[in-house]
């Protein structure tokens, strides 16, 4: 689902504890390790392009997709005050036709939960292998299934500063995470704007999204727990994947 009225407040709320840095740190030395070629770069669901700035600037050309047009009105604004030529476009990345290939595409900070289909998952990867390069590299993440179901599961989070006050309710059932939050936002006249944003994550293990890729002709070179060094473990909240075609 594309983010709406929430695009707006992205960045100061659900990853205000991301390190952006330390992703696209990691990304770059993925690529480094892997001697990849630094041309041709593709950010999927690249929402404020928070990721997409920090990474392009290694790469002569830069695709950023995403099928909200507010999260891609954000950051078309950030890459223009960063001074870097990207072609934005909206796009659902399950139907990916670019007519170009690239030797790094990224789709990180848990978009690929977002694709709660087999079917619309496998067009997904092989949309991506047709787009990318021989020898390319795909980077992408998945919230893993211990923190969709345990973590988050059935809890209800609140946030509250001077300008924004809002509820995440979540419940978790058939292996989809359903998160339905309430916000109340401070309008240029003192009184708070009241939206609401429903949004869904699909928990998938790791031995599904492995044989997919598999399926796609994906070679797995490595995943870790998170955007750190460490190997995945059972309480793993996010699993970062490198593969290539």
């Amino acid at each position: 689902m594309a983010y709406k009225e929430f695009a707006n407040i992205y960045d100061e709320l659900i990853y205000e504890d991301i390190n952006y840095d330390k992703v696209a740190d990691k990304i770059i030395n993925i690529c480094r390790e892997n001697n990849l070629k630094f041309e041709d770069y593709l950010d999927l669901a690249c929402g404020t392009g928070n990721v997409s700035i920090n990474v392009a600037k290694y790469f002569k050309t830069v695709y950023a997709v995403d099928l909200s047009d507010d999260m891609l009105n954000v950051a078309f604004d950030k890459f223009k005050k960063n001074k870097i030529k990207a072609k934005v476009i909206c796009q659902d990345m399950c139907e990916l036709s670019l007519n170009k290939r690239f030797d790094l595409i990224t789709s990180v900070l848990d978009s690929t939960n977002y694709i709660t289909e087999d079917e619309d998952l496998l067009d997904y990867f092989s949309s991506v292998y047709e787009h990318l390069k021989e020898n390319g590299i795909f980077i992408f993440d998945i919230n893993s299934y211990y923190k969709l179901s345990t973590v988050l599961g059935n809890n209800i989070y609140t946030y509250s500063s001077e300008e924004i006050f809002y509820t995440w309710e979540n419940s978790f059932e058939d292996d989809v995470l359903n998160m339905f939050l309430t916000f109340f936002v401070k309008t240029e006249n003192e009184l708070y704007k009241k939206f609401e944003e429903e949004h869904f994550e699909r928990a998938y293990k790791e031995s599904y999204i492995e044989d997919i890729l598999k399926k796609c002709n994906f070679r797995i070179i490595n995943k870790f727990s998170g955007y750190s060094d460490e190997e995945v473990n059972e309480n793993s909240e996010r699993i970062l994947y490198i593969v290539s075609k």
